[in-house]
């Protein structure tokens, strides 16, 4: 399967510039009706609805237009969600002081932590569970994403 990748990475991130949003990821995958393409979307405060759909159209019209991908394929735009996986650098340095779960190897050993990012640097992480700091070089992690804990709603008392 020939991927287009670069290609929709090039225009999509010049349609992300003009509408104030950034590029998050994007996959490609094949399905027995034909290639998806997945384009995730970001920006300070969330990216809504009608600007996916927004996004999308901008897309779909400059990939037909310069005929990218010549077979059947469906577009799908989306935000990467409240728990989003970490694959690039970038991704990491939009989650420090979020919680992460991380998975990793460490010699032979295969290991995991829950916590805070709290520094990315050109080779590692540094992860705080519960005052323990973990420093992850980023050639053992095998899968991070960000956790989304939620709070306990306080209960108001029923005094009168």
């Amino acid at each position: 399967m020939e991927y287009y990748r670069p290609q929709i990475e090039d225009i999509a991130r010049r349609i992300c510039q003009s509408k104030h949003m950034a590029l998050y990821d994007i996959e490609e995958k094949m399905s027995g009706k034909g290639r998806i393409v997945t384009v995730y979307l970001t920006k300070i405060g969330g990216v809504t609805l009608d600007e996916c759909a927004d996004f999308s159209r901008a897309l779909s019209d400059e990939l037909e237009i310069f005929d990218i991908i010549p077979d059947r394929y469906f577009l799908e735009v989306s935000s990467p969600g409240i728990e989003r996986p970490l694959k690039l650098k970038s991704h990491y340095v939009s989650a420090i002081n979020e919680k992460v779960a991380v998975q990793w190897n460490d010699g032979e050993n295969k290991r995991s932590a829950l916590g805070t990012l709290l520094e990315v640097d050109q080779d590692s992480i540094t992860l705080d569970d519960r005052g323990v700091v973990h420093r992850i070089n980023f050639k053992e992690i095998t899968r991070a994403k960000t956790v989304f804990i939620a709070k306990p709603s306080g209960r108001q008392s029923d005094e009168r």
